[in-house]
């Protein structure tokens, strides 16, 4: 327990639902002003984001239709870090299986985050690389789209438009921008 103003009790949290991609549970918490109830929280799996950027500033993307929000967008490459596997190893094998590009040399940490911490868990790894080399067509029949390679100059405009879908591709385009300023 944190000494923090603010810091909330938890006295233990039971699983409702449990698969591999989300587990729902009921935690017991009592809040700063004293009140205690069975609070709804939501775990994701891990995910790792590839965001690669070429040497004409742009970033390679899936442009493609997410059904839960019936939204058409461009999403940076990624997806669930498997039990056991390192987490750029997975970012650099979901862009090759999403894309057809695999990312080449060592990775640039940039960021993890959550992207609802007041109700869900769901950390978000984001690893950056400045080349990658053509493989072929992508071996993800799932995750069908149309890549392409995206200049940086567009994403607030694509931003504006609602074309950036997900937390995990805003906030990796955004971090990665901000970041080269403060160079």
């Amino acid at each position: 327990m944190s000494d923090e103003r603010g810091a909330w009790t938890v006295f233990g949290e039971r699983t409702v639902y449990d698969n591999r991609w989300v587990r729902v549970g009921l935690a017991d918490v009592e809040a700063p002003n004293g009140e205690r109830w069975d609070y709804h929280v939501v775990h994701l799996a891990r995910i790792a984001i590839a965001l690669i950027v070429n040497e004409r500033d742009e970033a390679l993307m899936l442009w493609r239709y997410r059904f839960p929000t019936d939204q058409w967008g461009y999403e940076l490459l990624g997806g669930l870090v498997d039990e056991g596997e390192d987490a750029a190893a997975t970012a650099a094998r979901e862009a090759a299986e999403e894309s057809g590009w695999r990312p080449v040399g060592e990775p640039e940490h940039l960021v993890t985050f959550q992207p609802l911490p007041g109700q869900v868990t769901a950390p978000v790894d984001v690893y950056l690389w400045r080349e990658a080399e053509r493989l072929g067509e992508p071996t993800d029949t799932e995750e069908v789209g149309r890549i392409e390679w995206v200049p940086l100059g567009r994403v607030n405009e694509l931003a504006q438009r609602q074309e950036l879908l997900g937390s995990g591709t805003l906030v990796s385009l955004l971090y990665y921008l901000n970041s080269r300023r403060q160079d």
